[in-house]
């Protein structure tokens, strides 16, 4: 059976700028993305029906499959009921539809299918700000998974452990000296090859993915996820990095979300909380105006490949777009668009042949290779061809 992790597209919407250079599933919530999380309860490998644009990257089908709304989380229970389905049965929550089983242009017909109420509550994510804010949860869930049955590598006798030393799991090869970890609020997680470096506290929950870093002397409060072959340093509050992005100094990242190839200069900091502590306004891509996030902690939102130089500051709710560049001194505006260079004196566009130049250097120091199907995905959004 093939399972198609499906993109609604008001939901994806949702997500954006994240998800102009991504299917929602590839967004990273816990330890795990979304489609790694569903790879794994499903024991397969989910394929993707996300915009065309994004299709030669992330390919799908379209014949018979179950396909799965791509915000939702698995558990075991979930994963069993849809496995289960049959052709032409639709599994629902709430009134929404979850999955069904049929081909893709059944979408259409879709309410004519049998119908299955899921009793059980199911973890999903609706808001751009939901994959911090609903962070701890994810982490702990998939802490329990990959954990389960499992005997975490030893941890050295220089490390610190406040808590229940059973809620740290090192993976093989992950490096831990002289750090201080406390598990009261959350279990640790350190990734294959992962390093920590000493002079660390981290509160859980945590979790550092393969290939990652912990620099020397980092302040890390849960619920925060570095995704692989990032790189932190400073103080980090509850925040998300999905993966290949650094913060690699002194500076503050708090109720924030970094997506990938992104870089916070030396002492770049960002507010996560009003001065008037009200509720923080995010811009949103699917509503082209700020809207209230309910949230009184709110930080930074950052697209792939955008970059913030030496001092920079970011406002409260800030939502910066793909491929930009901020410095200067001063607060660059709460919504930075794509492909902007400058910072609170004004912008200019960001040529598409300079920001393919600096993502070629940086992908070849990661040993990878900046294809031509990525420079085509970041030509089509910068062409503005997508109808919001």
């Amino acid at each position: 059976m093939d399972f198609v992790l499906r993109d609604d597209f008001e939901n994806w919407k949702g997500f954006l700028p994240l998800t102009f250079t991504r299917p929602i599933a590839e967004l990273r919530i816990g330890i795990l993305t979304l489609k790694e999380k569903w790879d794994k309860h499903l024991n397969t490998v989910c394929t993707y029906q996300t915009q065309p644009y994004l299709s030669k990257k992330f390919p799908g089908i379209s014949s018979q499959a179950i396909y799965i709304s791509s915000h939702y989380c698995p558990d075991k229970n979930l994963a069993e009921a849809i496995k289960g389905l049959k052709q032409n049965e639709a599994l629902y929550k709430d009134q929404e539809l979850v999955a069904f089983y049929g081909d893709f242009k059944d979408l259409e017909k879709v309410s004519a299918f049998k119908k299955i109420d899921y009793p059980a509550p199911i973890f999903f994510i609706k808001n751009l700000w939901d994959i911090f804010q609903k962070n701890g949860e994810a982490l702990k869930a998939d802490f329990d998974f990959l954990t389960k049955g499992r005997t975490s590598n030893p941890l050295s006798e220089s490390v610190t452990v406040i808590g229940d030393r059973n809620l740290i799991f090192l993976e093989e090869g992950a490096k831990i000296e002289a750090c201080i970890l406390n598990t009261s609020s959350g279990p640790i997680y350190l990734g294959h090859d992962s390093e920590m470096m000493e002079g660390s506290v981290i509160r859980g929950p945590f979790a550092l993915c393969e290939h990652a870093v912990v620099k020397l002397s980092t302040k890390v409060y849960g619920a925060t996820t570095v995704g692989p072959h990032s790189r932190i340093g400073g103080e980090v509050s509850n925040s998300v990095i999905i993966g290949y992005s650094n913060k690699g100094h002194d500076g503050f990242l708090g109720n924030s979300v970094l997506g990938e190839w992104c870089n916070l200069g030396a002492d770049t900091n960002n507010s996560n909380l009003k001065n008037n502590y009200g509720n923080v306004k995010l811009y949103s891509y699917a509503k082209q105006k700020q809207i209230d996030t309910g949230l009184q902690f709110c930080g930074l939102i950052m697209g792939d490949h955008s970059k913030s130089g030496i001092n920079t500051m970011f406002n409260t709710g800030t939502v910066v777009g793909v491929g930009s560049n901020i410095y200067g001194g001063g607060f660059p505006p709460t919504h930075v668009p794509d492909f902007s260079w400058g910072g609170s004196e004004g912008f200019e566009s960001y040529k598409l042949e300079k920001l393919f130049e600096t993502a070629e250097r940086v992908y070849e120091r990661r040993g990878l290779t900046f294809s031509d199907t990525e420079k085509e995905i970041l030509s089509y959004v910068n062409e503005g061809k997508l109808k919001l």
